[in-house]
């Protein structure tokens, strides 16, 4: 079955499942890991750092968590980082939180890399964890027997267990052996991403010899192409590959929809891509009293123009910011039209001044 040229050999992990419609919570619990993989894609603004995002909001209070999930109708949550065993305390505090919340049918899985002991293990199954992820940071040394302790602890307990990896250039040999010593313990599946660069791991990634897939991706070159003879050599266990296109054009896409869904406002239009399209006004020393007057003086309904008092300015519809540039000139006035992501940061990717 293809996606978007990911693919999969026998059954997704229902957490793929709920990830490909955008229906899962991304957890971030902390940016702390200390494994220095060459390959960690993960930001300046996350690595290294002990601080929980819900998404792309920071976890001030633990109700930042059910706001999030709220706000883009979870039906799932992924916990990740860094690694969220090194703040066990956090991640079952998170999950109780989650399952109390929205039921034993919101799913949870969780990566790490670090090997659990099969106490903790049931501490997080009794919390409401559904799956568990293991990643394997040097998973040529097939000699880790303690993660794979982990792995066969997870098994026995009951938990979802399956391992995650990116697919290294050339190593098809080693993954396929990944894969049957997995069907060997229990597990249920393996997860391949393709390997991916980013700002923080490009130099790395070049002294391991790795270069892009295409000048338009931030894909490896050979990844596909290793997970593809990887998943063939073993046809008899479930092998998923991810691309780096699914996860943003997929993955990503549908989470913002979710969440443009249920939160756009009156005058924001919802884009194909999950962006959230509007007008917007500045320049004015009195924002409330241009929007009084814009409202009595062309007759705007109030919940179409508003005053959006974080990024000082008034935001609109589309239309009624292009007409109000070619009918109210006022001194100092920018109007334009804006795309931004409905996320709690609100990132601004394109701006049109009128």
């Amino acid at each position: 079955m293809n996606r978007d040229k990911s693919f999969h050999v026998g059954r997704l992990s229902p957490g793929c499942e709920m990830c490909a419609k955008g229906a899962k919570l991304v957890l971030f619990v902390t940016g702390l890991c200390g494994r220095g993989c060459v390959f960690c894609p993960l930001s300046e603004k996350r690595r290294d750092k002990d601080i929980a995002w819900a998404n792309e909001r920071e976890i001030a209070g633990i109700e930042d968590i059910l706001i999030e999930a709220e706000e883009m109708d979870a039906l799932g949550a992924g916990i990740t980082g860094g690694d969220p065993i090194l703040r066990l305390e956090r991640t079952l505090e998170y999950i109780h939180l989650l399952k109390k919340r929205f039921g034993p049918g919101f799913h949870i899985h969780l990566y790490t890399a670090t090997p659990v002991s099969k106490e903790n293990l049931q501490m997080l199954k009794d919390a409401g964890l559904d799956e568990i992820r293991f990643h394997l940071t040097d998973y040529e040394n097939q000699e880790n027997t303690a993660v794979w302790t982990s792995i066969k602890g997870a098994v026995e307990i009951g938990l979802d267990t399956g391992v995650e990896i990116p697919a290294m250039p050339g190593a098809e040999d080693v993954i396929a052996e990944i894969a049957r010593r997995l069907k060997k313990a229990g597990a249920g599946f393996l997860n391949l991403n393709e390997l991916e660069f980013s700002d923080t791991n490009q130099e790395q990634m070049q002294r391991m010899g790795h270069g892009l897939k295409d000048e338009l991706s931030h894909a490896a070159s050979g990844s596909e192409e290793t997970a593809r003879k990887a998943a063939a050599m073993v046809s008899d266990f479930n092998v998923h590959f991810c691309t780096s296109s699914f996860k943003d054009s997929v993955q990503l896409k549908n989470r913002l929809l979710r969440r443009a869904q249920k939160t756009s406002k009156p005058y924001e239009t919802i884009t194909e891509e999950g962006l959230l399209l509007k007008g917007t006004v500045t320049g004015a020393e009195n924002l409330k009293g241009l929007r009084i007057q814009l409202m009595e003086e062309y007759d705007i309904p109030a919940d179409l123009i508003v005053l959006d008092p974080m990024k000082m300015r008034l935001e609109t519809t589309a239309e009624i910011a292009v007409f109000l540039a070619e009918n109210h000139i006022g001194s100092g006035l920018v109007y334009a039209v804006v795309e931004e992501y409905p996320t709690a940061d609100r990132l601004e990717v394109e701006r049109h001044i009128l």
